[in-house]
């Protein structure tokens, strides 16, 4: 029996779990034991932090999978990159992992190929803190090895650096922040699947936020909607050229950019695996038909990914909950139009705590319309 091995057992790996064993594959799951989803739906689970790469790499030396992934985790694909280049399977190199998962990297990568950056500055609080201290405000100021959204501020002077400086080393795993220059324009992401350096676009999703400070993800819609199609086309360029840069080979890849009111394109950042948020998992089979988590799967085991289409398609979105008047939008969209939610999370209805990034959100829940026009009539 075909065998494949998953790093993450979360309720956002869990999708991909349960398509794996739905393709005939016996799944091997590792993930810290904390209860979650995924650590019931594997056929194989392993309690090991995703953390310890050499101790997976030798369990799976053992175990003999046909394919290493994860989905929508910087630090899972990490691991997973590690392992099936120890193993000889197919996958990116572990040079493109640290430079799609680390954002100093990232951007001297950027730099190095000609992918245009903002001016960049990295400091663990004591290097390079004059020339930050001179660069032009506002800047933004994010953990280097961190995602979903956890202590990047915006700051508008020199006086709020040192407390973002100080929250974003304080998070991230190599106690180091990112001070880089403001991207301005609207936010969106584009998701890819790559095989043998030849990358196809599945979806482009239109991105809504908290805005500044913190920029907390509230919700996605695909497919985003551009009234200029040499835009798009030159998204596609500029798209293509960073993920070549950063040597993205196989498998899938999330980009988020901006644009901005003239045209300009600007490449916020790449993740060599699909987004998190339900976006790769959900929200693009919904609006475009495409199996994205099959693609994910096949180009893990070495295969072509198949691009047919398993059905019509139409405009999805993900609605985050961050608020009480977020949660009486969604009882009221229940209670009117049910056929049109696909799928809801449980609800921390005490929102007892803050919410400071994307892992202390309420809840979600996942809307599919067929057509732009029935989503605004549903959504008022």
């Amino acid at each position: 029996m075909k065998k494949l091995v998953i790093i993450g057992a979360s309720d956002f790996q869990n999708p991909l779990i349960l398509k794996a064993k739905e393709m005939g594959y016996e799944t091997h799951v590792f993930a810290w034991e904390c209860g979650d989803i995924g650590e019931k739906t594997a056929d194989y689970f392993y309690p090991v932090s995703i953390t310890e790469q050499d101790i997976i790499l030798d369990m799976c030396r053992r175990i003999r999978p046909d394919g290493v992934t994860t989905i929508g985790s910087d630090l899972g694909m990490v691991t997973a990159t590690y392992v099936a280049n120890g193993l000889g399977l197919t996958a990116n190199s572990v040079e493109c992992e640290f430079q799609a998962s680390n954002k100093f990297a990232m951007r001297q990568c950027f730099k190095k190929h000609g992918v245009s950056v903002p001016d960049f500055f990295v400091t663990d609080g004591t290097e390079n803190i004059g020339v930050i201290q001179a660069m032009k405000f506002p800047v933004i100021v994010k953990p280097t090895d961190r995602s979903g959204s956890r202590a990047i501020t915006r700051v508008e002077n020199i006086y709020g650096l040192k407390s973002a400086i100080e929250a974003a080393c304080e998070v991230s795993f190599e106690k180091r922040a990112i001070v880089e220059g403001i991207i301005e324009g609207k936010e969106y992401s584009c998701e890819c699947i790559s095989y043998r350096g030849e990358h196809k676009v599945l979806a482009i999703t239109e991105k809504m936020t908290t805005g500044e400070p913190h920029y907390i993800e509230t919700g996605h819609i695909e497919p985003a909607v551009f009234s200029d199609r040499m835009v798009e086309l030159e998204i596609l360029e500029a798209i293509f050229k960073a993920l070549d840069a950063l040597g993205i080979q196989y498998g899938a890849s999330h980009t988020e950019f901006r644009v901005s009111e003239k045209g300009k394109i600007g490449i916020i950042e790449i993740g060599a695996r699909m987004g998190g948020d339900c976006i790769g998992s959900h929200l693009v089979p919904l609006s475009t038909g495409y199996d994205f988590m099959k693609m994910v799967i096949d180009t893990a085991v070495g295969n072509k990914p198949d691009m047919v289409k398993i059905n019509k398609g139409g405009v999805s979105q993900i609605q985050f909950i961050l608020n009480h008047e977020d949660f009486r939008k969604y009882q009221q969209i229940r209670g009117n139009h049910p056929e049109c939610i696909i799928e809801a999370s449980e609800m921390d209805q005490a929102m007892a705590h803050a919410v400071v990034d994307s892992g202390s959100r309420y809840g979600f829940y996942i809307m599919k319309f067929s057509d732009r026009e029935k989503m605004m009539e549903v959504l008022g």
